[in-house]
């Protein structure tokens, strides 16, 4: 399969791009080759298409269910209960009526932790995007409990369902304060045996670090550090609630961090210590969190309120710098997950997007950088490339209008089963 984008914008230049077998072959002027498909980038941008590092994908299906509350009264009293009836159906159709919105808005990656894995990796392997999904893991201090999940995760593991190699299974235990310090030991333990990405919650809450201090008599990071948990294949989200030896302490485990702004705001969760963590030289990624808590998967709209947030944290209009916030939303997600993408480059993988310069929110475009960061959200996307496949082109996505028409039915389902 071959694409040619021809006369297209990328680093002040007119340029063709090809396209071949997933990534990008040949970049240049007028380039004389023939592909399977031709579409023209005339006032358009080429750019890496966005990787949302930390997501509850079929939380579409609670967008504006519960807002305005604080997290804990949140997760217990309504998004708890509602999970409790959420059937491997449910899930399929909330995943694919995320991706659809992904698709939509340039995101071609995201890391998802939810329940019903096998129905998450199938929606995922059928809109033609990219995840890492690992199941919830969730304890509560109960060693049955943690006996369950252990040998769920075992076998899950030995035999994972066979889907797209664009699909990777890493492991979620959801946070130190609802799985056991035994489980958290096991999953260490077998996701190193295993090879094995971990996803996690950490120092969200002013109110979780002061448990843990109360619990453990020490911090979130500094208990995870104790018990050898944290190295690099560890990607911590929110991250809050740290101080400067915390961060340090992440950067000697060369730990990855999700950075979660619009949430964090939302659940007024803190303050992300963005220009700190970068400083050290910590990889950070941007993620939406799920669509209860955002309450969108939009990654241009989530650079922009990144952006601002470190400016705010800092007190610093210099805090929170365009390119870094989008080398954040990008590059930095790949190489989070060991994926050759994030850059339009020769060799590279030919994940992108076209963006449409002649969108109000792109004129003038003294900067493209720029522009995306602080003026555009996601109508600005006309075309979404993932692994050399065109899944959206002039803003349609095949199949869209029925994955709208199920999700709307599968949502009033749900209602009924409360």
């Amino acid at each position: 399969m071959s694409i040619l984008i021809k006369e297209v914008f990328l680093n002040k230049e007119i340029v063709d791009v090809y396209i071949e077998n997933g990534v990008f072959k040949k970049i240049g002027k007028s380039l004389n080759v023939e592909a399977d498909q031709v579409i023209s980038g005339k006032d358009r941008a080429i750019i890496p298409s966005f990787f949302n590092v930390h997501t509850h994908a079929a939380m579409t299906l609670l967008r504006g269910y519960a807002d305005d509350m604080d997290l804990h009264t949140w997760l217990n009293n309504h998004i708890w209960p509602f999970e409790r009836k959420l059937t491997p159906d449910d899930v399929y159709i909330g995943t694919k009526l995320a991706c659809l919105e992904m698709i939509k808005t340039g995101t071609t990656f995201f890391c998802d932790m939810y329940w019903h894995v096998e129905a998450i990796a199938q929606a995922v392997d059928e809109m033609g995007i990219r995840a890492a999904i690992s199941s919830a893991y969730v304890d509560f201090e109960d060693p049955k409990k943690g006996e369950y999940f252990q040998k769920k995760n075992r076998e899950f593991f030995y035999s994972p369902p066979k889907v797209s190699s664009r699909v990777m299974f890493i492991m979620g235990p959801h946070a130190i304060y609802t799985v056991s310090k035994a489980s958290l030991e096991w999953i260490r333990d077998f996701a190193q045996d295993m090879g094995l990405f971990v996803n996690i919650h950490v120092a969200e809450t002013k109110k979780e670090m002061e448990d843990c201090k109360k619990i453990r008599g020490t911090t979130p990071v500094k208990y995870l550090d104790d018990i050898g948990f944290l190295n690099e294949r560890c990607i911590l989200a929110h991250v809050i609630w740290v101080d400067e030896e915390e961060i340090e302490i992440l950067k000697n485990r060369n730990v990855k961090i999700a950075h979660v702004p619009t949430s964090n705001m939302k659940l007024a969760s803190g303050s992300f210590k963005f220009d700190e963590f970068i400083n050290k030289g910590l990889i950070v990624g941007i993620g939406t969190d799920g669509c209860a808590s955002n309450n969108n998967l939009d990654m241009l709209e989530e650079m922009k309120i990144a952006a601002l947030r470190a400016k705010m944290a800092s007190n610093s209009p210099t805090s929170g710098k365009s390119d870094d916030i989008f080398r954040c939303a990008t590059k930095n997600g790949a190489t989070i997950f060991g994926i050759d993408a994030g850059e339009i480059k020769e060799g590279k993988v030919a994940d992108c997007v076209l963006i449409d310069l002649n969108h109000p929110q792109m004129v003038p475009c003294h900067n493209l950088i720029s522009n995306l960061v602080y003026a555009a959200n996601g109508d600005v996307v006309t075309t979404t490339i993932c692994n050399g496949k065109i899944l959206m082109h002039n803003r349609y996505v095949e199949g869209e209008e029925e994955i709208i028409k199920t999700a709307k039915k599968q949502v009033k389902s749900i209602l009924d089963r409360l």
